[in-house]
């Protein structure tokens, strides 16, 4: 999820705390615990300072070990200990570190409802889970949560009715989403009037409740790019992924090889120029005004040695800008 919506849950949970009477009996207690779960439900996504480093790094990293079982411990014990060096160990280190705890957990969790994903089954597996059911900024969650903790702060309902009743509802939600989800994926293999076998479908979806895009990717490697809407599938645009040398050497560039690391779902083209070969990967699960904005762009002379390169996300004419920069 955005950051944004990581910062209303880690109130929720705050506001969700009051249910226990230990807590809410004692206000140093409760004000630790509500900086325990503010700061557990942002923990995970400190990776985001790898951004310092390069965007490769950054995009091959993110939500990578910070999400993966290991670091939800570390972060707890983390966060629990500093959070007690503050207000004193006599605090129940038990009630603070079971709600930093929750906070992280819970971060990681819905993380895996989007299409980004996380690798949150490290160390057993670097595999990217990715369920592609909630979209990355869901007005749903959101706006409950901030309505709930509105209520909160204007004392116009208890906390002990209006967190779990906020929470039971968007359980609700999860388990709607995940059914529509898992309806659409065998709606959409009989609406497909070329469906063969070989065929594999990502269902991705949008900041509108019934609305998603969907990648469909053949046999041969190409990807069709299309929606769901109103009922309707439609494709609006075919990838078709390129061969050529230079697409195999821009593979062994650290760059290229972060970008792939992160996505299963890149096509390559390559442009000829004067001066040597530009080689473009983009992720065709992102389509926006008929571009792919988030992309792996190398640049290579005639033998194949690199110009300069670039990861991340970025509209058309900047990349250009970017791109005759590492050329001149």
């Amino acid at each position: 999820m955005d950051s944004g919506t990581h910062l209303v849950m880690g109130l929720g949970l705050a506001g969700l705390a009051s249910i226990d009477p230990v807590i809410a009996s004692d206000h140093s207690l409760y004000a630790a615990v509500l900086i325990g779960t503010v700061v557990g439900s942002q923990a995970p996504d400190l990776d985001g300072l790898l951004r310092l480093k390069s965007n490769a790094v950054y995009i091959r990293n993110h939500r990578g070990a910070s999400h993966s079982i290991p670091a939800i411990a570390i972060w707890t014990i983390l966060i629990t200990f500093l959070i007690q060096s503050g207000f004193g160990f006599h605090l129940p280190w038990l009630h603070i570190g079971g709600w930093v705890l929750l906070a992280v957990v819970l971060h990681v969790f819905v993380d895996l409802f989007n299409t980004y994903g996380t690798q949150a089954m490290r160390p057993f597996t670097e595999k990217w889970i990715s369920w592609n059911i909630i979209h990355i900024f869901d007005p749903v969650i959101f706006i409950t949560h901030v309505i709930a903790i509105l209520l909160w702060a204007l004392q116009l309902g208890e906390p002990t009715l209006i967190f779990p009743l906020l929470y039971g509802v968007l359980a609700a939600y999860y388990i709607w989403r995940t059914i529509a989800h898992r309806m659409l994926s065998h709606r959409i293999q009989r609406l497909d009037t070329d469906y063969h076998e070989g065929v594999r479908y990502i269902i991705i979806p949008t900041i509108s409740l019934y609305d998603w895009n969907v990648v469909r990717r053949n046999a041969d490697g190409s990807f069709l790019i299309g929606d769901f809407r109103q009922g309707k599938l439609r494709w609006i645009d075919r990838a078709k992924c390129q061969e050529h040398p230079a697409i195999d050497q821009s593979r062994n560039d650290p760059s290229i090889q972060a970008f792939l690391y992160f996505t299963s779902t890149a096509c390559a083209e390559v442009k000829e120029h004067s001066w040597g070969y530009e080689v473009r990967w983009s992720d065709v699960r992102y389509r926006h005004r008929k571009q792919y904005p988030f992309v792996g762009v190398l640049l290579m002379d005639s033998d194949y040695k690199t110009l300069g390169s670039y990861v991340g996300w970025l509209s058309e004419d900047r990349l250009q800008k970017r791109l005759r920069m590492n050329t001149y």
